[in-house]
């Protein structure tokens, strides 16, 4: 999985990919653009464009990942359900917000005032499955 936090304007990512147990890479970037649309995902690697071809309408099943998304309108989070394809739902611009495996821990760090690179720090001292090394993406959005 991969920890994914957003406060103020700020998202955070790192870029650990696994392969079962064992690390494969630790610098992967993990935000991919497309139609001006920026994807930073989290999930099954091998989903990703799956994920993403679903976004723009493409009829797929079986997606095991997620993301958060940042296009004209704002930040999403969005997922896929088989039978209703892809969801999406909106992160708001003045509150925190986390995805993944360490998530909770990001939340409670932003909740305690970490930026969202330092909730991402903190996710990786406790959620084995985030690590590597830490990007941030800078992100204007109107409050929605």
């Amino acid at each position: 999985m991969t920890t994914i936090a957003y406060k103020d304007g700020i998202i955070a990512y790192y870029g650990r990919v696994t392969a079962g147990s064992a690390i494969t890479y630790d610098d992967y970037d993990k935000c991919i653009e497309r139609d001006g649309v920026k994807f930073i995902l989290s999930g099954y690697t091998a989903d990703y464009q799956r994920l993403i071809n679903a976004y723009f309408g493409e009829e797929l099943t079986n997606i095991g990942a997620g993301a958060l998304v940042v296009d004209s309108e704002g930040v999403w989070n969005i997922g896929h359900n088989d039978g209703e394809g892809v969801w999406k739902s909106v992160v708001l611009a003045d509150k925190p917000y986390a995805i993944g495996s360490g998530s909770v821990h990001a939340i409670t760090a932003m909740d305690m005032g970490a930026s969202a690179y330092q909730a991402v720090e903190m996710a990786m001292k406790r959620d084995s499955c985030t690590g590597g090394k830490i990007r941030t993406l800078t992100v204007k959005v109107e409050q929605q």
